[in-house]
């Protein structure tokens, strides 16, 4: 596993937040890399095991998860109050260039960072994302964001992250689900295996649209003229082929990846994945 540091840094209405700073060779773009909603920076472990040293990988924790603290204002656990953090987050760190990486939510956020960042963001990965989200994956995750579970062993956590979650990756063997339930879980002081995210994330979420912002597709369009993939799930549920075929139409400097075998989202060390993020990169540079 590639090494890391953690960095911490304070939010505009400060929440201390985190994220694993991997090194890598300080001439090349940095990759700013934002997980998705229940996710955290674990997310991103094999991305930086196979991408850092040559060049540096900051896999990002949002508020209210992970090793990130938790809002004092659940209403600030949306996507326009994440951009704000991440923009801490360069300031503080002097980064002026950089790629982003988004997965899912963090995808929403790299389109709403697109406008703002216009000279200094070098390019974009969008993982299984975009500006229209499928009204069935939408209600999945809604049925279950927010709503706390707990196991006594990582072995019951395995089994219930396999048990809503075995159309999202059907080839999966049970050490797939142990690594991914040490991803979303965290053992509390009580010794019991919970979620690793402030369950009040759900409260925003809950209310139409608030999910992504008010013009995605213009959001979109502020990542015009850059490198872009567009990674898709082949059996995703959120993000539908029809809108990502569209997204790369409206991109001239996108390239879509389809991602065999997976649902929302590929890990991005899926053979596809690693291949297009590959080219990518070759494009970034």
């Amino acid at each position: 596993m590639a090494g890391f540091t953690d960095i911490h840094w304070w939010s505009n209405d400060g929440v201390r937040l985190h994220a694993r700073d991997y090194p890598g060779d300080p001439a090349a773009v940095p990759l700013i890399c934002v997980p998705g909603l229940t996710r955290n920076a674990r997310d991103f472990a094999g991305f930086a095991d196979r991408w850092s040293g040559g060049r540096r990988v900051i896999a990002v924790d949002l508020r209210g998860r992970g090793e990130s603290g938790y809002a004092k204002d659940a209403l600030s656990y949306v996507p326009l109050t994440y951009v704000q953090d991440i923009e801490r987050l360069l300031a503080e760190q002097g980064i002026a260039r950089f790629a982003m990486v988004g997965t899912s939510l963090g995808g929403i956020v790299t389109m709403l960072l697109a406008g703002p960042a216009r000279g200094r963001l070098a390019g974009a990965i969008l993982n299984d994302i975009g500006p229209a989200i499928e009204p069935a994956g939408l209600s999945r995750i809604r049925g279950y964001v927010g709503k706390a579970s707990t196991w006594p062993t990582w072995l019951h956590a395995a089994r219930c992250v396999e048990e809503s979650n075995r159309d999202v990756y059907p080839d999966w063997a049970l050490e797939d689900w142990l690594a991914m339930a040490k991803r979303l879980y965290r053992v509390n002081s009580a010794g019991r295996i919970v979620l690793d995210y402030d369950l009040r994330i759900a409260e925003p979420f809950r209310v139409p649209g608030a999910e992504t912002g008010p013009d995605m597709w213009s959001a979109l369009a502020g990542l015009e003229g850059l490198p872009v993939a567009i990674l898709r799930g082949a059996l995703s549920d959120l993000l539908g082929a029809a809108t990502a075929e569209r997204m790369a139409a409206a991109l001239p400097g996108a390239e879509l990846v389809t991602v065999p075998g997976v649902g929302h989202t590929p890990l991005l060390t899926e053979p596809a994945a690693e291949a297009g993020i590959a080219r990518w990169l070759e494009r970034l540079d």
